[in-house]
């Protein structure tokens, strides 16, 4: 159980960070940027809420539909894991 909080902890501050760090690059010209990709599946795999929190924080993403709609499916498998962890852990 220690491990799966670690991570749970881990993951959303990476996520968060991601999120902020798109945001800053997203202002810069010629720069590489965190793939919608990459900023759904953090927060599939544990970061969802410090994803939203990210969001919300920077105000990043939160205009774009397509987007919405992709981390509409992360938070699906996200809840999914998250009900698998407390039930089996």
């Amino acid at each position: 159980m220690k491990i799966f909080l670690e991570w749970l902890c881990l993951s959303n501050v990476l996520a968060f960070l991601l999120f902020g760090y798109d945001k800053f690059r997203a202002g810069q010209t010629n720069k590489s940027r965190v793939s919608e990709f990459h900023l759904a599946a953090i927060g599939a795999i544990g970061g969802w809420p410090g994803g939203l929190l990210g969001m919300l924080v920077f105000r990043h993403k939160t205009a774009k539909l397509s987007f919405k709609l992709k981390y509409g499916v992360s938070f699906v498998v996200w809840a999914g894991l998250m009900y698998a962890a407390f039930r089996w852990l």
